[in-house]
């Protein structure tokens, strides 16, 4: 292996990127890289950082179906209005996880608010 791939057989701004790529391919193989690849700080740090990402859309995802359903049962219109900001996030988080597609491709470590600095904590 030489010293500009990863052991994911890539190259690190590769490695990275692969990480961010949206839905489930990103989450796979941030998986794949947290736990294979121990020596390149960059594709840990882009990995942990999708995988937080990830989290942080599911549970915002999950809570905006939940609160949509409740005020649904009670207002009924009121369910389907807040069901509708489910779109904005979602287009937020892709734009997220394209900007950092973007980053690690240009071999930045660009570190998102908050998830950022524990991404780089877990590396």
């Amino acid at each position: 292996m030489s010293d500009n791939q990863t052991k994911l057989g890539v190259a690190p701004n590769v490695g990275g990127l692969l990480c961010n790529v949206p839905c489930c391919i990103g989450f796979i193989v941030s998986i794949v890289a947290a736990v294979i690849e121990k020596d390149n700080k960059f594709v840990r740090f882009h990995a942990f950082q999708s995988l937080l990402l990830h989290g942080v859309g599911f549970v915002c995802g999950f809570a905006i179906q939940v609160l949509s359903i409740v005020a649904g049962m009670v207002v009924g219109a009121l369910g389907g209005l807040i069901g509708l900001l489910g779109m904005p996030l979602g287009l937020a988080f892709l734009g997220a996880q394209i900007f950092m597609m973007i980053k690690a491709n240009n071999n930045e470590e660009f570190k998102l608010p908050v998830i950022g600095d524990m991404a780089s904590q877990w590396v």
